[in-house]
């Protein structure tokens, strides 16, 4: 795994830790509705990616998605790969 990798998927799991907060343990797969993520915590995570990782998505790649965190990531390597 390449370090950029790494660096993507740790930042990703800041940004959906400090906007949804932690989940317990049995909630680690929980996606964005259900670990509580709304219209203004989308914007929120979107605008965190692009400004630390220069990678854009849309909010309603969230909304129709409904991504968890492991989802997410996968998302957002795919708008980097182009």
């Amino acid at each position: 795994m390449s370090t950029d990798v790494v660096i993507v998927e740790k930042t990703l799991e800041t940004i959906w830790t400090e906007i949804l907060g932690d989940l317990a343990e049995d909630q680690k797969d929980a996606t964005f509705f259900e670990a509580g993520g709304e219209s203004i915590s989308a914007t929120r995570i979107v605008s965190r990616i692009e400004e630390e990782l220069g990678i854009e998505i849309e909010v309603g790649d969230i909304f129709e998605e409904d991504p968890n965190l492991e989802s997410l990531i996968r998302i957002v390597k795919a708008r980097a790969a182009g």
